[in-house]
């Protein structure tokens, strides 16, 4: 698994995380200068890391370029559209444009 994520990392490819998975991203050090959050009992490891915890709502997401986090369930909604844009895709549904 971590190598999986430094692979992403270093490719600069999007990666996303919610809630206590910032700890695989400690734990891969990828974190170093990203500004991003998780559930708040997590923000030792990303500062450990090196990272830039951002305590947020927990119904938000942050985005550091192709990073995206969020503290909790609450932000699955902003948290997928923010991942979706990093993806690169558009939303053309009207109900689901909302969300964005």
């Amino acid at each position: 698994m971590l190598e999986i994520t430094r692979h992403f990392a270093q490719t600069n490819k999007p990666i996303a995380a919610i809630c206590h998975g910032l700890q695989i991203l400690a734990a891969a050090d990828v974190l170093q200068g990203k500004r991003c959050t998780g559930y708040p009992a997590c923000s030792p490891d990303i500062k450990g890391a090196r990272g830039i915890y951002v305590d947020i709502s927990v119904d938000r997401a942050i985005v550091d370029g192709n990073l995206v986090t969020a503290p909790a369930w609450p932000a699955h909604p902003h948290w997928l559209a923010e991942f979706l844009t990093v993806l690169g895709t558009k939303i053309e549904h009207p109900e689901l444009a909302t969300v964005v």
